[in-house]
């Protein structure tokens, strides 16, 4: 199981970090990598094509701005591709939200929320545990711990409730 997490400069690294301690939380290799859709497309068609032989299966692709990475990296590959959008000071990652989900017809990306790297691991994650059922059962335990976890939350809370207004 490996996941490429290509980021389209190394300013984006603070947003990819949740992406692979997600990834690393299962158990699934990871390939990070700094390539630009357009100061390097060579190699980032390069890297898109030679993807499945190094054994990667999910691409999750890393931009801001004008956030063509994934799309470039999904037109060069049969592999699923998730792109995650990237906060910017010009208007707060709604730009690279757009650019993203408004892929052409034929070349799917899926798109998590802008900065969420964790849910971009996630994603990945869930993708890969249609073929790996023993991932499968580490994310049904996952979510299960979260459902636990609300639940105690919640328990908490009426306590707490119960205490104040009596």
């Amino acid at each position: 199981m490996k996941v490429a997490v290509v980021m389209g400069s190394k300013s984006d690294f603070e947003v990819v970090k949740p992406c692979i301690s997600a990834l690393k939380k299962f158990g699934v290799e990871t390939e990070v990598r700094v390539i630009s859709a357009h100061r390097t497309p060579e190699e980032a068609h390069e890297f898109a094509t030679c993807a499945s032989s190094r054994g990667v299966e999910v691409i999750v692709g890393v931009a801001g701005k004008a956030a063509h990475l994934a799309g470039v990296l999904a037109a060069s590959t049969t592999l699923p591709v998730i792109a995650l959008p990237v906060q910017t000071s010009m208007m707060g990652g709604l730009d690279s939200l757009l650019s993203m989900v408004q892929m052409p017809s034929g070349i799917p990306v899926a798109t998590v929320g802008v900065n969420a790297g964790e849910n971009a691991g996630l994603l990945a994650v869930q993708m890969l545990a249609l073929k790996y059922p023993a991932l499968s059962k580490k994310l049904a335990d996952y979510k299960e711990e979260m459902r636990k976890k609300i639940g105690h939350d919640d328990e908490e809370l009426q306590k707490k409730l119960a205490e104040e207004y009596k």
